[in-house]
């Protein structure tokens, strides 16, 4: 069985309005059918997806078949308020699980008691089959680094594309 945990496309950034609502931009669309004819996701397999607009209309570019929404795995929750300095505030939470890396932040510890529980039943559930989860790139990284007993890989995750697709044999 294999993992395969996809980034979301490029979504319609709408300052103030909270990222777990933003849509996928229709710009990006190129980009994900790319991701989708290139062959580096399974043709058969069990698909699910975060309940956040852009990583659902992600998935239903990528598949025709049918997908599951699993609201565990939505991202790392974040207040709508833009920030300059997101990555480097994303690092800080990284840094700092047990504590908001800035105000209306959930704790990082917090998004991964929830996404790797939901991952882990799906996994229990599916056995030998792969697995296709879409969602964000700050709950896979905690989530790898969960299932693969490494600390969390920060430069990975800065390199992520919108979509992009990381691996992992639990």
């Amino acid at each position: 069985m294999t993992l395969h945990l996809v980034r979301h496309g490029r979504p319609l950034v709408r300052r103030g309005v909270p990222a777990a609502q933003w849509d996928l931009d229709p710009e990006s669309y190129d980009d994900v059918w790319a991701l989708r004819a290139s062959g580096r996701l399974p043709t058969a397999a069990a698909w699910f997806t975060s309940p956040e607009p852009k990583a659902v209309q992600t998935a239903q570019l990528l598949t025709d078949g049918e997908v599951g929404v699993l609201d565990e795995v939505r991202e790392h929750e974040r207040s709508g308020e833009w920030l300059d300095d997101f990555t480097g505030v994303v690092r800080r939470a990284f840094e700092h699980p047990e504590e908001p890396a800035a105000p209306g932040w959930e704790p990082l510890a917090v998004c991964r008691d929830r996404v790797v529980p939901a991952v882990r039943r799906v996994l229990d559930v599916h056995g030998d089959d792969d697995v296709v989860l879409v969602g964000h790139g700050t709950a896979w990284t905690v989530l790898v680094a969960d299932l693969t007993g490494r600390p969390p890989d920060l430069q990975r995750w800065e390199s992520l594309a919108m979509p992009d697709v990381l691996t992992v044999e639990p």
